[in-house]
Order: structure tokens, then sequence, then C-alpha cells
């Protein structure tokens, strides 16, 4: 794959659909101009790798959207998130810049030096972060425009136990979080999703969805819901194979589309 023609790729739903599931986490590719930018040795990078992907949540997309009665439309980071964070605030609004985790990160999941301090993040913003942005908000105006609403579910995993980076790593640990918006998650949607996988639990330890900036806080049209997935659910810790709790992640994301999608 080239990394400079295909960063991210929007996967091609039914023209009905209202549903984007957006998979920001899931890769581990890093071009080499910007592993140069990054301190770690080959090892401890592909341990912080194991850490921070959210390992098989592409595959786990893609096999709901298979599963699904109404196919959705997916959107797929293909890069790390250690090139850049798609869903963090590229600004002072960001809370994990407390922790060296803005958009481009300098620290590791568990505080270690991951880039210089002094790191200029425009460069990387620009190339990676603001067209992503860019294309996705293409993709819910797409939505919108052929629909008349859009949905987002943002897939995500997280550890069974608590990284130091963690903000709220204090809270339970359901095997689903839910992350919610007060503006962009209907109550009809959060009850869609607690249907559909069961035990869950809602914001913690992971709160809140992704919106592109321009709906976000302004257009109810666009809803959007965040499902963290517990990874000792679904795979072996840190950074193992899938196991056969994928199969059934798969098909509770794809009841949850099929309910949101009518």
């Amino acid at each position: 794959m080239s990394f400079a023609a295909s960063p991210f790729v929007l996967r091609t739903g039914a023209a009905r659909s209202p549903v984007i599931l957006h998979v920001p986490h899931s890769a581990r590719g890093i071009p080499a101009d910007v592993r140069a930018g990054i301190v770690l040795d080959d090892a401890a990078l592909e341990r912080e790798l194991d850490h921070i992907v959210d390992a098989h949540t592409a595959e786990l997309a893609e096999r709901a959207a298979g599963l699904s009665a109404v196919t959705p439309w997916r959107f797929v980071n293909r890069l790390s998130r250690l090139v850049v964070d798609p869903e963090r605030f590229p600004d002072e609004r960001e809370e994990m810049l407390a922790v060296g985790m803005g958009a481009v990160y300098t620290r590791t999941t568990d505080r270690k030096v991951l880039r210089p301090a002094d790191t200029d993040p425009e460069p990387l913003l620009a190339r990676y972060f603001r067209p992503y942005a860019r294309a996705m908000t293409e993709a819910v105006a797409e939505r919108l425009a052929a629909a008349g609403r859009a949905v987002i579910v943002d897939v995500h995993s997280y550890p069974s136990a608590a990284l130091p980076y963690e903000l709220h790593g204090d809270g339970p640990r359901p095997p689903v979080c839910l992350g919610t918006d007060a503006f962009h998650t209907p109550p009809e949607l959060l009850a869609a999703a607690r249907k559909a996988f069961g035990e869950t639990g809602v914001d913690s330890p992971f709160s809140g969805t992704y919106v592109p900036l321009a709906f976000y806080g302004r257009d109810p049209r666009v809803s959007a819901l965040m499902v963290e997935i517990r990874r000792d659910t679904y795979m072996t810790e840190p950074g193992g194979p899938a196991g056969p709790g994928l199969e059934r992640l798969a098909s509770a994301l794809a009841a949850l589309v099929d309910a949101v999608s009518g």
C-alpha cells in the first residue's frame, strides 16, 4: 500500500444508508519519513503499537457491514494514530494535550517520550489530519444529501486494564463502553446500542464521540455514538490475534446498524 496515495478509504455502502462506521485507530502503518521523527527504537515502537492500536476493529466493521440488511458505509483510517489522531481536537480544546496526546502525539501510553516535546505538529496536521477531516466531512454531507440524516458509529477498542495515559481510567470498564455526546447522541441511538450489545456501560472509561467539526454542535441531523469494545472480549492482549468473540461482536454491531438504518 502507498501511504501517500491512500491514508484513508471510504468503503461504499447502500445508497440509502445513513450509517457510517468510522474506524480511526485500527492500523499500524507509519510512513518512513514520519517514523524518522519518532524516538522509540523498533522494538519499543512495536510494543507501543500493540497497546495503542484498536486491533481488528477494521475487520469487525467489515464483517458487520456484510451481515447488515442495509450495508453501511465505512470510513477507515489506514495509518496509525501515531501519525496523527484524526479524532482529537487540533487545538487547545483537546484535553489529551495534558498527557502529550493531542492530534500529534509526543508521549506514549506509558507517558514516555514518543517525539521531542518541541515537535512542530503543523506539517503532520497539514499532510494528514486536515485531508482526513475534509474527507470525513464530505462523507457525512453525502449521507445527509442521500438519506436526510447521518449516523456515525465510531468503532474502537480499549484494554482491559487501564494504561498510564488514561485520564479517566479509574471508573468501570464494561465489555462495551458507549461514548455519547449531549447534542449528537439521541436516546434512541443509545437504546439501540444497549439492546444490540447487551452488557454495556456509558462514558466510562472513555466518553464522547466523533463528529466532523463542520457539523459538531450545529446539525442535529448528524447523530453519533462511540462503541468502545474491551479487548479481552475478542482478542489476546496486547496486540494478539482475534478470537471467536469477534464474530459475536460483528453480529451485535450489524444489529445496531440495522436498528438505526430504517
